[in-house]
């Protein structure tokens, strides 16, 4: 999120000030890209990793200020619930095994935290939505005790007064209404970071908005909420209402601030964070001393603090980072997919997603004949309806099952991964776990709610289902090869 937040009020003139340091920012930021060689640099992979920190017996732990200080990992930070903990993982080359890297590092530091977590009395699991998780489990102790996640949660209620309205129609309807943002801690992702050269930027975001519907529809692992039996990943309806600042006076705005879009890009990097500025406003306005525009020219790399910060609470789903590290440089922020079920999946996942945005980005005319609102529909149906989705693709006549469509673009994939140096064994059996979950018909989603029947719905059932998930997810093998509950 940028620079450090160390207060929680603020006054109407910080305000003031930060937006203003916001337009300086956007005019620092448009020379710089304007700059030759500006973020050059080779491709390469990096990753967030949230997790739940949960009991023995499957319930919400919140214990995570303790499990962090007691890792001494500076790549392990805590989130906004207590019973949240994330992982920042290591950036790796496209070229070689980066999938199989990957892998193994997300294993490693599961491992890690997790032994460090039974200090505790509990562990972690990679899951999108715990479902143990109790309205009673959201109180005023939910919050890590962090000066910027109060702050945040300040910052969202001055913009919308009214309470957060939560309503998803699935199998079954969730309906209730909070006071705070608290509810976004209820989902946990797995998040991937892409680096982009300046100039192939709106290819590879456009291509990372059209690729994504399918691979969420083959990645779902959170199917319920409360109790209910909701979406295949349900996470994507829950953030999009816990942290929609739109009350009576902004229905002006199509969309909250988490949101998919509504359009391809075609102006370059600037015009994405430009949208984030001139639509939403500031949450968290911590300025700092930096004159970006007098960086920009003498010639070095400004932070441009304020505006990484305000970008971090915009949530797209797709999203757009600049990092002044390495010199400078922009990645696009894959932010749709479930943490979870294990690092073989989450890395097969990464693998399908990356591939098909690569190979979409080096053939740019499907953008004029496939419309963008189509695109929009198959991210929220693969999320809402898993494999079973009816989803379009450009150059196909009318809508097929995201499983059948998903098989169909593996080569596709494949051959994404292998242009940009991925080896050819590795993109081959990172991908063959997707072909495999897809023939047997076995998400994370399925698996869950499967289970679930099995056992039945009562809370006490469920967290002895999550117990057996638990197990399985440290067993190394990929969701597709889980035997049911019952065996």
């Amino acid at each position: 999120m940028g620079q450090k937040v160390d207060k929680e009020w603020f006054s109407e003139e910080e305000y003031q000030r930060f937006a203003e340091r916001l337009e300086r920012s956007l005019t620092a930021l448009r020379e710089l890209l304007a700059r030759p060689g500006f973020g050059a640099g080779p491709e390469s992979l990096g990753a967030e990793l949230e997790l739940f920190v949960v009991t023995p017996d499957g319930y919400p732990l919140p214990r995570n200020e303790e499990i962090r200080a007691a890792v001494g990992d500076d790549r392990v930070v805590l989130e906004l619930g207590r019973f949240n903990l994330e992982v920042n993982l290591t950036p790796v080359p496209m070229a070689g095994a980066p999938v199989s890297t990957l892998a193994k590092e997300i294993g490693e530091a599961i491992r890690t935290v997790d032994g460090v977590a039974r200090e505790f009395g509990g562990g972690v699991v990679p899951i999108g939505i715990l479902p143990t998780l109790a309205e009673s489990d959201f109180g005023r102790g939910t919050m890590s005790d962090e000066v910027r996640y109060r702050a945040l949660s300040r910052g969202m209620r001055r913009l919308r007064l009214e309470p957060f309205t939560i309503r998803i129609e699935g199998r079954e309807t969730l309906e209730l209404q909070v006071e705070d943002v608290i509810l976004e801690s209820a989902n946990t992702s797995w998040q991937v970071h892409l680096r982009s050269q300046p100039e192939r930027f709106d290819e590879l975001f456009n291509a990372a908005q059209l690729a994504t519907g399918p691979v969420l529809a083959v990645a779902g692992n959170s199917p319920s909420f409360f109790g209910r039996n909701l979406w295949e990943e349900t996470r994507i309806a829950l953030f999009e209402a816990a942290a929609d600042d739109r009350d009576i006076e902004r229905l002006y705005r199509r969309e909250g601030r988490v949101a998919f879009g509504s359009g391809w890009v075609s102006g370059g990097t600037a015009e994405l964070f430009e949208r984030c500025v001139r639509h939403y406003e500031p949450v968290l306005p911590v300025s700092g001393e930096e004159d970006p525009i007098a960086v920009v020219r003498a010639g070095g790399v400004p932070r441009l603090d304020e505006l990484r910060l305000h970008q971090g609470t915009v949530w797209q789903w797709n999203r757009p980072v600049f990092d002044p590290d390495d010199g400078g440089h922009l990645r696009v922020e894959l932010r749709s997919l479930p943490a979870g079920p294990t690092p073989v999946d989450m890395a097969a996942n990464t693998a399908f997603l990356v591939g098909l945005v690569l190979a979409l980005a080096a053939d740019t005319g499907w953008t004029d004949g496939f419309p963008f609102a189509n695109a929009y529909r198959n991210f929220y149906r693969g999320a809402r309806n898993g494999l079973d989705a009816m989803l379009s693709w450009p150059g196909r006549d009318g809508e097929v099952p995201a499983g059948e469509l998903a098989l169909d673009l593996i080569p596709l994939a494949a051959a994404g991964l292998e242009s940009s140096g991925v080896d050819r064994d590795e993109a081959c059996n990172a991908l063959e776990v997707i072909r495999e979950r897809v023939e047997r018909r076995r998400t994370g989603a399925i698996w869950q709610r499967e289970a679930v029947a099995a056992l039945g719905r009562d809370r006490r059932s469920v967290a002895r289902m999550v117990t057996r998930y638990r197990e399985l997810s440290f067993s190394g093998e990929p969701v597709h090869n889980w035997p049911d509950i019952s065996e």
